[in-house]
This record gives C-alpha cells, sequence and structure tokens, in this order.
C-alpha cells in the first residue's frame, strides 16, 4: 500500500486548474506515460537551462538582443484596422528615457486592454529588438504589476518540452504541482546528508524549479544531487529487496551429474574456450549452493553466450527441472532457438520457443507439453510471463539484454518456480560501476576470447563525399557472390526532427534497388514479424546479396557468409552500437569488412567514437571508452546520455553517488531490513516516489 502521504503527488495532472484533455496527452508524451502523469512526474521533470530576467536597465541603456526586464508606463493602444487582422496590436509605453513599442500578433479582442491597462505602471520581460530604429518587445514573456514583480526572483527554468506545449503553462503547472507538496519525511541518513551537504528534499526541489541563483538548476549542485541521489538510493534499494529475496536459502538444488552436458560439448562442432569453460563450471558450482544464483554472463558479440546458457539448461534438466530464456526480441528469441535446437536435439534435452507469433493450437500445445514437464528449456519473449503460461518445475530463468527488462518482468519471470536461480546474460560488455547500477551485487562471468576460426574484421571511415566509389565496391562484392549489409538509422523521415540529412533505409533500399534490382532486400523494426524472418531467410539462403536494414539486425541476427557492412551516417550512432552492428560479420571463415559512412564536418564526439572502433574490435574496451565519451546511456542501448531507467541522475556528473547510494542501501538492509520503524516508512514512500515499489511486497515476503 502506497503511504497515503504520498496521495496529493499522485493524483493526475489534470486535477490542477488550467490542465485539460489536450495538456494531459501533450504531457503524455513529454513524461513518456501511458497514462495520464500524476504531479510526482511533473516535479520530477527537471529544467535544463534559466532564462535571467534580472537586467532592469532604463530603455535607453537595454541592450539590443537581450534579456531586459522594464518598468513602464503605457501611454496608448493601437489596434490592428478592423480590415487587417494579420496587422500587430501595438502598445506604446515609455519611461523617463524613452519609449518602446510591444507588439502582438493576433491578440484576443480585450486581451491586451486588460494586461496593460492605459496610464498603468507595469513591468514588461522579454528581448528586445530595434526596428526602423525604435525599442520593440514582440509577446513580451512577463507582463506584471508592481507585486508580482516582488514575488519573482527573476530566473525564470527553461524544460524539455514537445510541439505544442507552451513553457508558460508547463510553469504554471509545476509551480502548483509544488503548493500540493507534502511535508516527506527524510530517508537519508544523516552522516550522508552531512557529507554531501544535502539540503532537504522540498528545498531541492523548489530551488531547482524556482532558482534563486543561475547555478541553481545545474546537475553537479546540491538541489539536483539531492535528488539524484534519491533517485539512486531507490534503484539501488529495490535491487537490495530483489537480491535478499533471491539469497534467501533455498531447497533442492538444481544441479545433476554432467552427463547431458557433456553430450551438448560432445555435439559442439568446436572445443569450448577457456572462458566458456570457466563460466559454465561457475553456474554449475553457483547451481549446486544452499542459496539461489545471481550471475551475469557478459561477453562480446559471438563470444558463445547462448552455449553457456545451453549448458547451465542441461544441467537444470538433469535433475528432471525445467530452464526459460527470456529474450527482448523475436528476432533474437529465434536466433537462440536456431543455435540451440540442433545442439540439444544431438543431446537429448526438449526445447519449444514462445513468442506472441505461436497461437491457437500450436500455443496450447507448448503450454500442455511445458504443463507435463515434457518441455526441458523453454524460449521466448515476453509471451514467457503471461499468466497461463505454467511450468512444471522452473528452476532456471535466463534473462537475455537484461537492462530491457524491467524488475517486474524479471520477477514474473521467476515467480513461475520455486527458488529460481537466475542467469542474465549482456553482450554489451557492462563496465563494472554500471554493474553496479543495473545489477546491484551480482556475481560475473566474462567470456573474453571469440571463437576458434573466427576472422578479423577490417573497419574502415569514409566520408559520404565517395559514395559512389561505395556503391562501386559494393557491386564488386555482389559480383563475386559476397553478401552485405547496408545499415541505415532511420526508417521514415517522420521519425525525428533535423536529420534532414539522414538516410532513411527505405529511400537507400529504392536507390540500391535501381542500380542492383531484385537483389536487394529490406528489414526494418516496423515490418511484421513473419515478413521480417522471410526476407532475413531469403539474405541467408543467398536469395538476394544486399540487406538495406535499420538497427533490427543489432543483436541476435546471424548470417556467417555475410562478410561485409556498410554503416551510413555512422556519426549518429554509438560505440556499443557501432560494435554490435559489426559484429554481424566476421561470424564466418571469411575475412571482413565494415565501412563507417560519415557526413562531414565530423564533431568532436564522433571523431572519437570513430576512432576507437576503427582501433579495437574487443567489446570491454569499448564500452570503457563509451562510458568515458558518453555516460552509460549508450552503453546499455538507450538512446540519451542519462542512465537508463534514471530520470534524474546523470553518469558524468552523479557516478560517484552511485557507490554511496550501494552503501546506503546495503547498511539499511543490515539494520533494517524489512523497512520498519520511521525510517523504514520514510523509505518506503521513497521507493514510491520513484517508482521502485515493485520490490516493496518482497519485505514480507516468506
Amino acid at each position: 500500500m502506497r503511504p497515503s502521504l504520498l496521495n496529493p503527488l499522485f493524483a493526475p495532472v489534470t486535477s490542477l486548474p488550467g490542465v485539460g484533455p489536450k495538456q494531459d496527452k501533450l504531457l503524455r508524451y513529454l513524461l513518456s506515460r501511458d497514462e495520464t502523469p500524476r504531479l510526482v512526474d511533473l516535479l520530477l521533470h527537471l529544467p535544463s537551462n534559466v532564462i535571467d530576467r534580472r537586467a532592469r536597465p532604463k530603455i535607453r541603456d537595454a541592450v539590443p538582443g537581450t534579456v531586459v526586464t522594464l518598468e513602464v508606463t503605457i501611454d496608448r493602444h493601437r489596434p490592428p484596422p478592423p480590415r487587417n487582422a494579420r496587422a500587430p496590436y501595438l502598445v506604446y509605453a515609455s519611461d523617463d528615457t524613452g519609449d518602446v513599442v510591444l507588439t502582438f500578433f493576433r491578440a484576443k479582442p480585450g486581451y491586451v486592454e486588460k494586461l496593460l491597462p492605459v496610464g498603468e505602471k507595469r513591468y514588461v520581460s522579454g528581448t528586445l529588438q530595434m526596428y526602423d530604429g525604435i525599442p520593440q518587445m514582440v509577446h513580451p514573456d512577463r507582463v506584471l504589476d508592481e507585486e508580482a514583480i516582488a514575488k519573482l526572483s527573476g530566473i525564470d527554468p527553461v524544460y524539455p518540452l514537445t510541439e505544442g506545449l507552451a513553457l508558460g503553462s508547463l510553469r504554471r503547472a509545476i509551480a502548483q504541482a509544488l503548493q500540493k507538496l507534502p511535508a516527506l519525511p527524510e530517508w537519508i541518513s544523516p552522516e550522508v546528508i552531512r557529507r554531501c551537504h544535502f539540503p532537504p528534499i522540498a528545498e531541492a526541489l523548489t530551488r531547482v524549479h524556482q532558482p534563486v541563483e543561475l547555478t541553481d538548476v545545474l546537475p553537479d549542485q546540491p538541489f539536483w544531487s539531492r535528488l539524484a541521489f534519491d533517485e539512486l538510493l531507490a534503484g539501488q534499494l529495490a535491487l537490495a529487496l530483489i537480491r535478499a529475496q533471491l539469497r534467501r536459502p533455498a531447497g533442492v538444488r538444481n544441479a545433476g551429474d554432467g552427463h547431458l552436458r557433456n553430450n551438448i560439448i560432445d555435439a559442439l562442432p568446436y572445443a569450448l574456450t577457456p572462458s566458456q569453460r570457466n563460466a559454465a563450471a561457475a553456474i554449475a558450482d553457483d547451481l549446486k549452493q544452499p542459496v539461489r544464483m545471481l550471475r551475469l554472463l557478459q561477453g562480446d558479440v559471438g563470444s558463445g553466450k547462448t552455449v553457456v546458457a545451453l549448458l547451465a539448461a542441461a544441467a537444470v534438466a538433469e535433475v528432471g527441472k525445467q530452464a526459460a530464456l527470456m529474450a527482448p526480441t523475436e528476432i533474437l528469441a529465434r536466433q537462440h532457438i536456431k543455435t540451440i535446437a540442433p545442439l540439444a536435439e544431438r543431446a537429448g534435452l526438449r526445447v519449444a520457443i514462445l513468442t506472441g507469433r505461436e497461437k491457437g493450437k500450436e500455443r496450447r500445445d507448448i503450454l500442455a507439453r511445458l504443463a507435463d514437464g515434457e518441455i526441458d528449456l523453454l524460449v521466448g519473449t515476453h509471451a514467457l510471463i503471461q499468466d497461463d503460461v505454467i511450468f512444471r518445475g522452473l528452476a532456471l530463468a535466463v534473462v537475455d539484454e537484461q537492462h530491457r527488462f524491467g524488475v517486474r518482468e524479471r520477477l514474473a519471470l521467476t515467480s513461475k518456480g520455486e527458488a529460481v536461480d537466475v542467469l542474465v546474460l549482456s553482450a554489451t560488455p557492462i563496465p563494472r560501476t554500471l554493474v553496479l547500477t543495473y545489477f546491484g551485487d551480482m556475481d560475473v562471468s566474462e567470456l573474453r576470447e571469440k571463437p576458434a576460426g573466427r576472422q578479423p574484421i577490417d573497419t574502415r571511415a569514409v566520408p559520404m563525399s565517395r559514395l559512389s566509389e561505395v556503391m562501386d565496391g559494393v557491386a564488386r562484392a555482389l559480383q563475386s557472390g559476397k553478401l552485405v549489409y547496408w545499415i541505415c538509422p532511420l526508417v521514415e523521415e517522420s521519425e525525428a526532427e533535423g536529420t534532414e540529412h539522414l538516410t532513411n533505409a527505405t529511400k537507400r533500399f529504392e536507390s540500391l534497388q535501381k542500380r542492383f534490382g531484385d537483389r536487394v532486400g529490406l528489414v526494418h523494426g516496423q515490418m511484421k514479424g513473419t515478413e521480417k524472418d522471410r526476407v532475413m531467410a531469403q539474405f541467408a539462403a543467398h536469395e538476394i546479396g544486399l540487406l538495406v536494414a535499420t538497427t533490427v539486425v543489432e543483436v541476435g541476427v546471424d548470417v556467417p557468409a555475410a562478410t561485409i557492412m556498410v554503416i551510413e551516417n555512422a556519426e549518429r550512432f554509438g560505440l556499443a552500437q557501432l560494435h554490435q552492428l559489426r559484429g554481424r560479420i566476421g561470424r564466418g571463415s571469411e575475412a571482413s569488412t565494415c565501412l563507417l559512412l560519415y557526413s562531414e564536418p565530423l564533431g568532436e564526439m564522433s571523431k572519437a567514437r570513430l576512432k576507437v572502433i576503427r582501433e579495437t574490435t574487443d567489446g570491454f574496451r569499448i564500452a570503457e571508452e563509451d562510458l568515458k565519451l558518453r555516460g552509460e546511456g549508450d552503453v546499455l542501448g538507450v538512446r540519451q546520455s542519462g542512465l537508463p531507467g534514471y530520470r534524474i541522475a546523470r553518469s558524468e556528473v552523479h557516478s560517484q553517488l552511485i557507490t554511496q547510494a550501494r552503501d546506503e542501501a546495503l547498511r539499511i538492509m543490515k539494520d533494517d531490513p524489512k523497512l520498519q520503524g520511521d525510517r523504514g516508512e520514510a523509505l518506503r514512500c521513497l521507493l514510491y516516489l520513484y517508482e521502485r515499489d515493485e520490490a516493496i511486497p518482497l519485505i514480507g515476503a516468506g
């Protein structure tokens, strides 16, 4: 149950005066919510900048092109002539040094007269321009009387917006939400508050939204940092609660005598790498321990994680238990089954796949076999966590690309069995600090080597001005029977603003089709799954030689014969993404080439990224460099440079707070694992405020 103290903050934004259905729709989009946002969502939407309105010159001294606040007397109004509604409404005003014209376009009748009554004194704030030698202010941002200006700090916050949402109406809504802030208890321990100089939360929220100094809205200042620490602490505490739940003693353990594992190893066409052997041994050891396993298996593209996961599933099957492997996309799930099925069959392991595409009788059959214990390993997408999916004895949950799943999905999967062991796979090598942020104190296995026989990839950066040479090279490659990927960043023009120079996949497909005819295929994320699979199958079967694609091929697509990749607008991709994409080639026995096409001029960040990607194919080094260059957002395949799943904490500013938040969470778990008493109640408030409350039911759970 949410503490009743928080109820005012969980009221819908539509309960505020002036926020109607239209605003609701825009705010849903701005704040990434499926349903009507709440006041707390508004309060955690922080400013990106400020406007300084403290300059109050006389009209004569005002500098054109700057934001000024003028104290003026309103002299006269000149409405537009009746037959010309497009002409501006002009208001003439003055002080003792000169005149200024206040200009309004398409003003509502009566509005300006009321706002600026003739003969009265008003304060007008906005950007001053010169027009025909006369100072002019078009649509002043603020028009205030004596009483209102006295309350104003003179510094206005500027927020990230969405088209159609006015800055003024967002500011008003946030100011009203601040009025409803209840007296919140303090959940941070006194020594952390002292050490970090944190203000109380109400002061932090107020000063960020109603700054008194220009620096109040900076992420590295105490007000924002306090909110970032709260958010990180909520995340770390939720992880610690889940961890404690997973670490509770478990009864019957889940590893057998090794006969199925040996069958799989014998069926492999190659020997396991040393790190695959170590990881498999560590997992088998975890499965025998009296507490549940929570292990992260990270390895580069093509390092053989699927096989290690299969060996873990086999260990569980040896004692008659079941395993599930959940992947974020259908392409990935089908990729896993493609690797797993032939090996499993030879070893005597029964596997099946369940995604949104298995329907009707086929789905009912799979569910019946699962419930009867006739399936040892079920591979699938979110479809695995639906209510009617019932395992006879689930003992191992393997979660692939974990950061794309929320805590809820993980819990939903592990709750389908008793004391389920958890193995998380990540194709993005994750630096240590991030492992802490996303997974808490998890055991980590790394697959460092590439499987035997993999060829190096020659990576080159080529400017767009040499596109015709690249096309000629692709023609030669197709002539000699090679398979080529051509990656574009967007599907349709409408996907992003200000991206006119980006080629979208559909356009590039059409231009390549003109030259190469029906040897070209197209896949992108908006196509149906069956359609994507059909084109991918044509590519793998050499029926088409050139595949134009968006980043849907980034993870889990395995066509060993493909040896050339062109990445268009490479400067638009993050390092981790470029590395993932490049990992789609160089999977067979032939040498491969990756061409990074970029638009000039290149920014410093893009230059640095392309340099790193040319120099190394070591995913671990790339992840570390990526973290240095742009913060975690991209390391984990999430676009913004904040922390994915975090709205306030910024990697480049608050990284030292991550470890402090983790230590604090561990201390809380040691002193008060059930979150009782006053501080426990305060911490429950914290978990609800930052939407980490899915961990709360675990506190009382057995």
